[in-house]
Formats: structure tokens, C-alpha cells, sequence
């Protein structure tokens, strides 16, 4: 792909950049830990002994796993071709574009094909972001929204949506225009499983600004709406919501709303059906009393955070233990249901994990066990007795 060539006479987004080279990526790829590289770059810090990801310095996966990004390198070359073929994208074009989508006398097929180019056009395009918003367009767009057995022009409709909701100064001001109404109304009777997970992903773009969050979450059927497609939508649908909740629930509010609502059953449920992401939600859930109640009162939720203490990725791991700490200080039951389920084994396990949030929550957590006084009760249940245990699990109860 030549794309190292034309980046001299182009501006490319600083995300076609590789970090490492800062050069612009021909074959990027994705490490375990989330982030893109170009091939050869990331090769060569591997091949140098390497074994964390140079951004967040956390541990890879071993073998280290390269996941080519195919979405990422279709853009670059979509960028590249784009740019030959009009390198100077003419703002007359753009500002046609937003009159032909704010005419009242345009047709629905002819708004579909201005906010489809107007979509692609926003990505990257700060100044045009900020055009829309100042010409009266997101009322427009939000119109787009609300219409009914246009499929299609929904869909875009809530993609440049959510470019508009990338920038910050923007994200109280679409609140402020109405635009949670009809993002509401997408997530709960869109037109499309597309429809319903990008109304979701709005919603947890714009409650990145905590006011937003309770505003958002004031709405009577914003959280139901969630916890509705976390219980009824297909992979993406489900994996949208529950980050959706997450972003929400920071806010203290939204964890009893989401409480109310039954999102506990459900995240719970969804754990088991393989979203790891259910569990940081709960996570949040179990800071308030109700979400304690709801999880302790449900059969087989320790179960449930134990299958991800022993299957999960370190983050699912660390809300697993945040959970489990946050249930067994609240409750001897539970407490007494962890033990019987090997917790105390597993917290002794992960005081030798890598990854330093680990092993500070197993830390916390056994500390929680041995404050209930049940130590006693571990050592009559496990048939693990060992020295060395007994010895680390000292050393954490009784630091010298």
C-alpha cells in the first residue's frame, strides 16, 4: 500500500500514524492490549525482548498476538485515494451539503446523500464538526433520527451524530438541542440492530461529561432502554449497552435506576452467555446498597464472578475481585459462598499476577476474609494445606 509517499503533500489524521515510527501505517496491526502499530515497527520491539505494549507498559499475551487491522488500513487507503482525487476538498461542497440537509423542501433520499457524505467528510474534520453544529444542522440531523421506514437515513443520521458528539464543546450543547429524545427513541424502536447499537454508543459518547450523565440518565426510559437491549439485542447491541451503562453508572444515581430497571439478572446472565464487559457494570452496581441486595438475593452471581476470576482478561478480573470485595464486606454469605467456591485459593494465585491492580484487589480481598475471621473456615474447606500458602496468607493478613 503506498501511502509513505503522498504523506509528505497530504495531512493524514494522527491516528494513521504508527506510535512508534510516527510514521504513517502500511500494515497496521493490533496488540492484546487494544492499540495499533505498524507491522514492522512493532515486530522490531518485540524481536528486541520486549514484552509489554509501549503505551500502557502492560504485559502481552504470550505469544505476543498480531491482529492485522483491516478496518484501519481500508481507511488509510480510502484516505490516500480520496486525497489524490481532490487534494483540496472545497468548502463550498461541504457548506452545499448542510443546506441541502437543513432545506425543509429536500427530499428524504436527498438528505440521505448529503449526511452520508457529510458522515465520512466529519471524521477527521474539526472545523466542519463545528460548522454543523453552528448552522442549525442537528436539529435536521435529529429529524433524520425520528423518521420513521427510512432505514437507511437513520442509520447515517445517527453516525454523524455521533461524529457531532466527538468533540467536548459539543456535547452539552446536543443535550442542550434536544438530541437525547431521539436518541432514546433509536435505542428503543430503531428501525435496525445498527440503529439501536449506535444509539447506544451516542449515549456513551456524550456521558463522557459528567453533567451529561445525570441528565441523561433523568430520562424515564434512557437506562430501561439499555438494560432492555443488554437483555433482547444480538452481540453488538448487547456489547454497546452494557459500555453504555458503564459510562452511566459512574454516576451514582444511574446505579439505582439501573438497580430498578433489573439490570443486575441480566448482567449477571451475560457474564455466563461470555460479556466480560457485564461485569465491570456490575462492578459499579455493587457501590450501592440496592445492587448489593439484588446480587446477594441472586442465585448464582458468585458463581458467575468466580468463572471470570478463573477465565478473564486481567480487567475482568480486577472488577471480578472489586465486586466479590465490595459482596463479602457486605455480607457473611456471601463471604462464606466465595470461600466455598475457591476464592481464597485464587486471591492467593493472583498476589503473583502481573498486572499491579490484580494483585492489589486479591490483596484487599483475602484481607476481607481474614477480617470476617475466615481463615478458620478456609482451612477446614480447602484441601489445599500447604506451608507456603499458610505462609503468604500471613503475610498479607499480618504484613511485618
Amino acid at each position: 500500500m503506498a501511502t509513505t509517499a503522498n504523506a509528505t503533500t497530504t495531512h493524514y489524521p494522527d491516528d494513521f500514524k504508527c506510535p512508534i515510527s510516527l510514521e504513517i501505517m502500511s500494515e497496521p496491526v493490533i496488540l492484546s492490549s487494544g492499540h495499533t502499530f505498524d507491522r514492522s515497527s512493532i515486530q522490531r520491539w518485540l524481536d528486541a525482548g520486549h514484552r509489554t505494549c509501549p503505551i500502557t507498559k502492560l504485559p502481552l499475551s504470550d505469544p505476543p498476538s498480531l491482529i492485522p487491522n483491516h478496518a484501519l488500513r481500508s481507511l488509510i487507503s480510502s484516505y490516500s485515494a480520496l486525497n489524490l482525487s481532490k487534494p483540496h476538498q472545497n468548502r463550498g461542497d461541504s457548506e452545499t451539503l448542510i443546506s441541502n440537509l437543513t432545506s425543509k423542501s429536500s427530499s428524504p433520499e436527498a438528505k440521505l446523500v448529503s449526511i452520508e457524505q457529510l458522515c465520512q467528510l466529519s471524521k477527521r474534520d474539526f472545523e466542519l464538526r463545528k460548522r454543523l453544529t453552528e448552522s442549525g444542522a442537528v436539529a435536521a440531523v435529529l429529524g433524520c433520527i425520528s423518521r420513521k421506514n427510512y432505514i437507511t437515513l437513520q442509520e447515517k443520521a445517527l453516525k454523524l451524530l455521533l461524529n457531532l458528539s466527538l468533540d467536548d464543546d459539543n456535547k452539552v450543547g446536543l443535550v442542550a438541542e434536544g438530541a437525547i429524545c431521539s436518541i432514546i427513541a433509536a435505542l428503543c424502536g430503531g428501525e435496525s440492530a445498527d440503529c439501536r447499537a449506535t444509539a447506544a454508543t451516542v449515549l456513551t459518547s456524550l456521558a463522557v461529561v459528567e453533567v451529561n450523565k445525570a441528565t441523561i440518565g433523568a430520562y424515564p426510559f434512557a437506562i430501561k432502554g439499555l438494560v432492555t437491549l443488554l437483555r433482547e439485542g444480538g452481540g453488538r447491541e448487547r456489547k454497546e449497552a452494557a459500555t453504555a451503562l458503564y459510562a452511566l453508572c459512574s454516576f451514582p444515581d444511574n446505579r439505582r435506576r439501573a438497580v430498578e430497571c433489573g439490570a443486575v439478572e441480566i448482567l449477571v446472565s451475560s457474564l455466563n452467555s461470555g460479556l466480560e464487559r457485564a461485569v465491570e457494570v456490575l462492578g459499579l452496581l455493587a457501590k450501592c446498597k440496592r445492587g448489593r441486595e439484588e446480587m446477594v438475593r441472586f442465585n448464582g452471581c458468585v458463581k458467575s464472578l468466580v468463572h471470570v476470576l478463573r477465565n478473564g482478561s486481567w480487567r475482568g478480573v480486577q472488577y471480578s475481585l472489586m465486586t466479590l470485595n465490595s459482596l463479602c464486606l457486605s455480607s457473611e454469605v456471601i463471604c462464606m459462598e466465595a470461600l466455598k467456591e475457591g476464592v481464597f485459593e485464587l486471591c492467593l494465585r493472583l498476589l503473583e499476577d502481573d498486572n499491579e491492580k490484580v494483585r492489589r484487589n486479591a490483596s484487599s480481598l483475602i484481607k476481607v476474609f481474614g477480617g470476617a475471621g475466615s481463615i478458620e473456615t478456609y482451612e477446614a474447606i480447602s484441601k489445599d494445606g500447604q506451608e507456603f500458602r499458610r505462609q503468604q496468607t500471613m503475610q498479607v493478613l499480618c504484613p511485618i
